[in-house]
């Protein structure tokens, strides 16, 4: 039997054949690239999707005794739990010696490209800087070459692309020679993808003749493919115990923070299994996912899943109850990610409804649809959390750590990206004694970029020498 012909029995038994309509239109070459497509796809789990997913509408909402996750506070001075009192000079001594020692790695989800932005390219290639304008990937290498620095270890990088942009993230790797690092210690490996399917038949969708429409599985898929891909193996080969999970949209992230990865590592109540920071919510309708206790698990939220009443309910003092918005920074240990990929591991799915070109089958054509038709299908990383034996949340500032670039204009945009920089910039220049314009409004009146090169921390301006007396009006620095 040929392959053909066993992936077409496949096909019929999941009433999926309809994807070889167009057979006979196909050259050898193209035959055999869409048999090697549909191989590679869990055929025999469409069913299921497709049920629970596309002609079902998974149930949302929240659990009947949901309570706000307890966070320890970024200030461990002045928590509002006694039991949320902790040392920083113990989380960072703990962290420390495990950067020190080589047992921390960072992982970096860069599988999407800049379409949303305007741009043609991996998200990773998009200009962040708010000075400089250098990529999204060589803010986090800059993190990363300053801890090696700092502590004189090698911290291993893992990439994780998607068929979407692997090639084109890696040529631009070895086109900048790694960003800085050696290249034996920046490893990539692609995310799995979901088929797409039509939302009233759930019927596979055809991208164009001989292609299944796919998109990435989701940034929940990630535990799966550093498993599959032999990511894994290789961290624990080289004695890697710590993953530090960042998103690629995030200029100023963490990558490798030693007192979020001690206080994982070490807190009274975390198992070290995965770890998450957060920053207090804006608004109720703020767009993020809320930390949350249900079920003596913590677990996060997504903002369309809160009950109105939740989002809206204040304390005493008039604060958020459900403040703690998830910034999609984890520390996550090794030897979890293990157990869970052993046995038939899956996290649950999220349906979203989209516009998804496709073949039509009658005319053979291309159709661009005005209107959502289909649906994808994706993982979120977050919702292992609750898989964990327990798992802690640090708050941290939105302004120290918190600039993504996800949107073109308005919230989390390139222009907020570069605003929210430049305030930590001031902010930390100010600390070191220098003179910073600011307008009437309170806000920085210049644009400021501090790479970690410079200072991974503002103490670490104070008494450098060379800095500017003052910052002026309108005044461009780059540090």
């Amino acid at each position: 039997m040929s392959r053909l012909d066993e992936v077409r029995g496949r096909l019929r038994r999941i009433g999926q054949d309809h994807v070889l309509q167009h057979e006979d239109e196909l050259s050898d070459a193209q035959i055999h690239a869409f048999v090697d497509q549909l191989a590679s796809l869990d055929l025999e789990s469409i069913p299921r999707w497709v049920e629970e997913y596309v002609r079902k509408r998974p149930a949302s909402g929240a659990p009947a005794d949901l309570s706000p996750a307890l966070a320890y506070p970024r200030d461990p001075r002045s928590p509002g739990d006694p039991s949320r009192a902790w040392a920083r000079e113990d989380a960072l001594r703990r962290g420390e010696d495990l950067v020190r020692s080589g047992r921390v790695a960072v992982f970096t989800v860069a599988g999407g490209q800049g379409s949303r932005l305007g741009f043609d390219g991996p998200k990773g290639v998009y200009p962040a800087g708010a000075v400089t304008g250098k990529p999204l990937f060589a803010c986090i290498a800059e993190w990363i070459i300053a801890a090696r620095r700092r502590y004189g270890a090698p911290i291993p990088w893992l990439v994780m692309t998607s068929p979407l942009n692997h090639k084109d993230t890696v040529a631009f790797f070895e086109a900048h020679g790694h960003c800085g690092l050696p290249k034996d210690d920046v490893i990539f490996f692609q995310q799995g993808v979901m088929p797409s399917f039509d939302a009233h038949t759930g019927r596979l969708l055809l991208a164009r003749k001989g292609e299944v429409a796919t998109n990435p599985d989701g940034h929940g898929g990630s535990l799966r493919a550093l498993h599959a891909s032999g990511a894994l193996a290789e961290l624990k080969r080289r004695g890697v115990e710590h993953i530090s999970y960042t998103q690629i949209d995030n200029p100023l992230v963490r990558a490798v923070d030693p007192v979020f990865i001690g206080l994982h590592a070490g807190a009274p109540d975390s198992s070290g299994e995965m770890s998450s920071k957060m920053v207090p919510k804006t608004h109720p309708g703020e767009k993020v996912g809320v930390f949350c206790r249900a079920g003596g698990r913590t677990m996060v939220i997504e903002y369309s899943d809160m009950p109105e009443a939740l989002s809206k309910a204040t304390n005493a003092d008039g604060s958020l109850r459900f403040n703690a918005g998830s910034i999609a920074v984890h520390v996550i240990g090794r030897a979890f990610i293990e157990r869970l990929n052993q046995g038939d591991f899956a996290l649950p799915f999220h349906r979203a409804d989209k516009q998804i070109p496709h073949v039509d089958l009658n005319s053979g054509e291309v159709v661009q649809p005005a209107a959502p038709n289909g649906v994808k299908l994706e993982a979120f990383v977050f919702d292992a959390i609750p898989l964990c034996r327990s798992s802690i949340v640090l708050e941290t500032d939105r302004v120290e750590e918190f600039a993504p670039i996800k949107n073109a204009e308005g919230a989390d945009s390139p222009k907020s990206c570069r605003e929210i920089q430049t305030e930590r910039a001031a902010r930390w220049l100010e600390g070191a004694g220098v003179k910073v314009a600011r307008r009437a409004d309170g806000l920085a009146d210049c644009v400021l970029e501090i790479s970690p090169l410079t200072a991974m921390w503002a103490e670490d301006l104070r008494g450098r020498p060379g800095l500017p007396a003052r910052i002026e009006p309108g005044q461009k620095l780059a540090l």
